[in-house]
Protein backbone atom coordinates (compact mmCIF):
# COMPACT_ATOMS: atom_id res chain seq x y z
CA UNK A 1 0.00 0.00 0.00
CA UNK A 2 2.52 2.71 0.84
CA UNK A 3 4.42 1.71 -2.17
CA UNK A 4 1.70 2.25 -4.11
CA UNK A 5 1.27 5.80 -2.54
CA UNK A 6 4.88 6.62 -3.29
CA UNK A 7 4.31 5.73 -7.06
CA UNK A 8 1.34 7.78 -6.99
CA UNK A 9 2.62 10.64 -5.51
CA UNK A 10 5.93 10.50 -7.77
CA UNK A 11 3.62 9.96 -10.82
CA UNK A 12 1.86 13.00 -9.56
CA UNK A 13 4.61 14.90 -8.96
CA UNK A 14 5.97 14.49 -12.80
CA UNK A 15 2.76 15.04 -14.54
CA UNK A 16 3.06 18.56 -12.54
CA UNK A 17 6.21 19.27 -13.42
CA UNK A 18 6.10 18.14 -17.21
CA UNK A 19 2.99 20.76 -16.87
CA UNK A 20 4.86 23.55 -15.63
CA UNK A 21 7.58 22.99 -18.21
CA UNK A 22 5.13 23.25 -20.75
CA UNK A 23 3.34 26.01 -20.30
CA UNK A 24 4.16 29.16 -21.83
CA UNK A 25 6.96 31.62 -19.82
CA UNK A 26 6.05 35.13 -20.01
CA UNK A 27 8.27 37.44 -18.69
CA UNK A 28 7.83 40.71 -17.20
CA UNK A 29 7.15 43.33 -19.46
CA UNK A 30 6.59 40.70 -22.24
CA UNK A 31 5.88 42.42 -25.84
CA UNK A 32 5.60 39.33 -27.85
CA UNK A 33 2.89 40.20 -29.74
CA UNK A 34 4.68 43.65 -30.66
CA UNK A 35 7.55 42.01 -31.35
CA UNK A 36 6.47 40.20 -34.94
CA UNK A 37 5.30 42.50 -37.77
CA UNK A 38 1.88 42.87 -37.67
CA UNK A 39 -0.28 41.23 -40.17
CA UNK A 40 -0.69 43.35 -43.28
CA UNK A 41 -4.46 44.62 -43.89
CA UNK A 42 -6.35 46.29 -46.55
CA UNK A 43 -4.41 49.78 -44.56
CA UNK A 44 -0.77 48.59 -46.19
CA UNK A 45 -3.04 46.52 -49.41
CA UNK A 46 -5.21 48.71 -50.65
CA UNK A 47 -5.35 52.69 -49.07
CA UNK A 48 -3.04 55.35 -49.93
CA UNK A 49 -2.08 58.45 -48.88
CA UNK A 50 -1.61 57.73 -44.99
CA UNK A 51 -5.84 56.52 -45.01
CA UNK A 52 -6.95 53.67 -42.89
CA UNK A 53 -8.85 50.84 -43.67
CA UNK A 54 -12.19 51.17 -41.52
CA UNK A 55 -13.63 47.59 -41.08
CA UNK A 56 -17.47 49.05 -40.15
CA UNK A 57 -17.54 50.88 -43.23
CA UNK A 58 -15.66 48.37 -45.21
CA UNK A 59 -13.62 51.57 -46.99
CA UNK A 60 -10.18 53.49 -46.70
CA UNK A 61 -10.39 56.57 -44.70
CA UNK A 62 -8.89 59.70 -43.59
CA UNK A 63 -8.02 58.73 -39.96
CA UNK A 64 -9.22 61.85 -38.43
CA UNK A 65 -12.38 61.45 -39.96
CA UNK A 66 -13.53 58.39 -38.56
CA UNK A 67 -14.27 57.18 -35.15
CA UNK A 68 -11.13 54.72 -34.25
CA UNK A 69 -10.35 54.25 -30.64
CA UNK A 70 -6.62 54.02 -29.43
CA UNK A 71 -6.25 50.67 -30.42
CA UNK A 72 -7.18 50.59 -33.38
CA UNK A 73 -4.85 53.71 -34.13
CA UNK A 74 -1.75 52.29 -32.50
CA UNK A 75 -2.46 49.06 -34.81
CA UNK A 76 -2.84 50.48 -37.63
CA UNK A 77 0.55 53.11 -36.70
CA UNK A 78 2.77 49.54 -36.48
CA UNK A 79 1.52 48.68 -39.67
CA UNK A 80 2.87 51.65 -41.08
CA UNK A 81 5.80 51.70 -39.32
CA UNK A 82 6.53 48.09 -40.59
CA UNK A 83 5.79 49.13 -44.38
CA UNK A 84 8.13 51.63 -43.74
CA UNK A 85 5.80 54.26 -43.85
CA UNK A 86 6.65 56.32 -40.94
CA UNK A 87 4.89 59.96 -41.72
CA UNK A 88 1.85 58.04 -41.82
CA UNK A 89 2.71 56.45 -38.52
CA UNK A 90 3.31 59.65 -36.66
CA UNK A 91 0.19 61.03 -38.22
CA UNK A 92 -2.09 58.29 -37.06
CA UNK A 93 -0.08 58.16 -33.63
CA UNK A 94 -0.80 61.75 -33.10
CA UNK A 95 -4.05 61.31 -33.09
CA UNK A 96 -4.54 59.08 -30.22
CA UNK A 97 -6.93 60.15 -27.77
CA UNK A 98 -4.45 58.87 -24.67
CA UNK A 99 -0.99 61.17 -25.27
CA UNK A 100 0.99 59.23 -22.02
CA UNK A 101 0.03 55.31 -23.47
CA UNK A 102 3.25 53.90 -23.45
CA UNK A 103 2.43 52.09 -26.78
CA UNK A 104 1.77 55.17 -28.64
CA UNK A 105 4.67 57.11 -27.19
CA UNK A 106 7.03 54.40 -28.15
CA UNK A 107 6.05 54.00 -31.65
CA UNK A 108 6.21 57.54 -31.76
CA UNK A 109 9.87 57.34 -31.02
CA UNK A 110 10.54 54.55 -33.72
CA UNK A 111 8.62 56.20 -36.35
CA UNK A 112 10.40 59.42 -35.36
CA UNK A 113 13.75 57.52 -35.41
CA UNK A 114 13.49 55.63 -38.45
CA UNK A 115 12.80 58.97 -40.65
CA UNK A 116 15.44 60.21 -39.28
CA UNK A 117 14.98 61.95 -36.35
CA UNK A 118 15.75 60.72 -33.34
CA UNK A 119 12.47 60.20 -30.72
CA UNK A 120 14.56 60.30 -27.48
CA UNK A 121 11.92 62.19 -25.64
CA UNK A 122 9.51 59.76 -27.03
CA UNK A 123 11.15 56.80 -25.22
CA UNK A 124 11.74 58.62 -21.91
CA UNK A 125 8.13 59.50 -21.62
CA UNK A 126 7.05 55.83 -22.36
CA UNK A 127 9.48 55.23 -19.73
CA UNK A 128 8.39 57.30 -17.54
CA UNK A 129 5.01 55.90 -17.87
CA UNK A 130 5.82 51.93 -17.54
CA UNK A 131 9.20 51.41 -16.55
CA UNK A 132 9.06 47.91 -16.93
CA UNK A 133 8.20 48.53 -21.13
CA UNK A 134 10.99 46.21 -22.12
CA UNK A 135 10.81 47.30 -25.67
CA UNK A 136 10.51 51.03 -25.27
CA UNK A 137 13.36 50.56 -23.17
CA UNK A 138 15.30 48.42 -26.60
CA UNK A 139 14.52 50.80 -28.89
CA UNK A 140 15.43 53.56 -26.71
CA UNK A 141 19.19 51.34 -26.48
CA UNK A 142 19.12 51.04 -30.18
CA UNK A 143 18.73 55.05 -30.70
CA UNK A 144 21.53 55.52 -28.37
CA UNK A 145 23.81 52.88 -29.77
CA UNK A 146 22.87 54.94 -32.98
CA UNK A 147 23.65 58.48 -31.23
CA UNK A 148 27.31 56.36 -30.42
CA UNK A 149 26.45 56.38 -26.72
CA UNK A 150 27.05 52.33 -26.40
CA UNK A 151 27.56 53.29 -22.26
CA UNK A 152 23.92 54.26 -22.68
CA UNK A 153 22.61 51.83 -24.47
CA UNK A 154 24.19 49.06 -22.49
CA UNK A 155 22.54 50.56 -19.42
CA UNK A 156 19.19 49.58 -21.24
CA UNK A 157 20.16 46.37 -21.83
CA UNK A 158 20.99 45.68 -18.78
CA UNK A 159 17.43 47.09 -17.27
CA UNK A 160 15.77 44.98 -19.96
CA UNK A 161 17.67 41.71 -18.38
CA UNK A 162 17.10 42.89 -14.56
CA UNK A 163 13.29 43.33 -15.23
CA UNK A 164 13.15 39.86 -16.79
CA UNK A 165 13.51 40.46 -20.32
CA UNK A 166 16.58 38.36 -21.13
CA UNK A 167 14.95 35.67 -23.50
CA UNK A 168 12.64 38.36 -25.42
CA UNK A 169 13.06 39.89 -28.55
CA UNK A 170 13.96 43.39 -27.11
CA UNK A 171 16.84 41.85 -25.63
CA UNK A 172 18.36 40.10 -28.40
CA UNK A 173 17.65 43.37 -30.79
CA UNK A 174 19.76 45.41 -28.59
CA UNK A 175 22.10 43.32 -28.07
CA UNK A 176 22.59 42.76 -31.58
CA UNK A 177 22.58 46.72 -31.92
CA UNK A 178 25.58 46.54 -29.73
CA UNK A 179 26.85 44.05 -32.32
CA UNK A 180 26.59 41.10 -29.29
CA UNK A 181 28.95 43.29 -26.95
CA UNK A 182 28.16 42.63 -23.09
CA UNK A 183 29.91 44.58 -20.41
CA UNK A 184 28.09 44.14 -17.40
Amino acid sequence: MRAAANRICRLTFAFGLAAGLSAPAFAVGDESDETSPPPKTQTTTKCADGKVWDKKRKECVAPKKSGFNDDDLYEAAREFAYAGQYENAITVLNLARNKNDPRILNYLGYANRKAGRMGMSYYRKALQADENYILARSYMGQALAEEGDLQGARVQLVEIRDRGGENTWAYRALLQSLNGYRTY
